[in-house]
């Protein structure tokens, strides 16, 4: 390519697109190099000598950013406060030798994970080398240098460090993006799940909204309660699946206006098994507490109530708040059956059920927010 890619600093994206893949990758390593030769390298040595023969070194491969000292102890604080891309370490110089200042670099393994240190030393003993190793070096130049071994040594490093760093940025990538499709996936499946609660609703409420109330209201007395915030948010989600069954009740007994026979509402009690039966066998917390909900809401404190007859804490908390909601709401609200009750007399009726009906505990939480025309009319 003429004058080589690497030199044509103002390429528009028209340009860039027409590039043939030999260009792109000769641009690609251009940009890889530039970068690596603009890297930080800081050089300790006590040695004034070695450390000019690596500045000069450096200097004619390219490197524009390099400094260097004679103090170890200046060299700590240079790398805690530059922060270099690498670091060439002498090993044996006075008050601070080069194992000590490895082991104070790396004493806090998340301050300077990537950061390669070449160590250079004049001992080329196994027991040295291993040691050095051993104390946090990447690798080891002997002296004198080779100028050739030198350049490859850092090069190697420094690009080592530079795919290490590509890998984490992608890592943390990655762990975004699963964040998000995690979110979304969330999103989908309360979304579904609304959706479904007010499938079964809409068949006797016009408004599609009683399930939107009980499920505020069902969250509301369980937070005054003192159910954590999952716990809270999980009811909120959970509870408009309470009446999911109604989906297998035939119209002509759930529409029905006036008072049921003794065979139809035994019909209509069998909704509290289809909607368990529905959402029977997750392992999804909330569509486990949306089952509870669903075939124990019309139990009641006292035992007279159904599927099963449970009395007490034998029903599940999540139901016996549902209970109080639904029961409140539906007493609020015209049906085809029945008109809408004055919201007094209905505070009062559930009033009257605490210990019937109704959990006292949960008719208390019902009480205070009735009081603080916090429920939802």
């Amino acid at each position: 390519m003429a004058g080589g890619v690497g030199t044509d600093v103002g390429r528009s994206i028209d340009d860039y697109l027409s590039l043939s893949e030999a260009d792109l990758r000769e641009l690609n390593a251009t940009a890889i190099d530039n970068q690596i030769k603009g890297s930080r390298i800081l050089i300790v040595d006590d040695e004034a000598h070695h450390v000019a023969q690596l500045e000069e070194l450096l200097a004619d491969e390219g490197f524009t950013n390099v400094t260097s000292t004679l103090d170890p102890e200046r060299g700590l604080t240079m790398v805690f406060s530059d922060e270099p891309d690498i670091v060439l370490l002498d090993l044996h110089m006075p008050d601070i030798t080069g194992v000590d200042f490895m082991r104070h670099v790396r004493a806090d393994p998340t301050r300077f994970p990537l950061l390669p240190i070449l160590v250079l030393t004049d001992d080329t003993s196994h027991e040295t080398r291993r040691h050095a190793l051993s104390q946090g070096a990447n690798d080891i130049l002997v002296k004198p240098f080779d100028a050739v071994e030198v350049m490859l040594r850092v090069q190697n490093l420094l690009e080592v460090k530079r795919l290490n760093h590509q890998i984490e940025k992608h890592s943390e990538e990655l762990e975004v993006l699963v964040g998000i499709r995690t979110a979304e996936l969330e999103h989908t499946r309360m979304e579904v799940l609304e959706r479904l609660a007010i499938a079964a609703e809409y068949r006797d409420d016009d408004t599609r909204d009683h399930t939107r109330r009980v499920g505020h209201a069902a969250a509301l007395m369980a937070q005054t309660m003192g159910l954590t915030p999952f716990e809270v948010d999980t009811m909120r989600r959970a509870s408009p699946l309470h009446d999911l069954g109604k989906i297998g009740i035939p119209d002509s007994v759930l529409l029905k206006p006036g008072k049921l026979t003794e065979e139809e509402f035994a019909v209509i009690k069998t909704h509290a098994r289809i909607g368990a039966e529905i959402l029977e066998g997750s392992e999804y917390h909330l569509l486990e507490m949306a089952k509870d909900i669903a075939i124990a809401h019309h139990e009641k404190f006292d035992g007279t109530g159904y599927p099963n007859g449970l009395r007490g804490d034998q029903i599940p908390l999540p139901a016996r708040i549902v209970s109080v909601a639904d029961v409140f709401d539906a007493l609020t609200h015209e049906r085809c059956y029945k008109p809408a009750w004055p919201v007094d007399d209905a505070i009062t009726e559930i009033s009257a059920q605490s210990g019937k009906q109704f959990d006292p505990n949960v008719v208390e939480a019902f009480l205070i927010l009735a009081q603080q025309h916090r429920l939802v009319v």
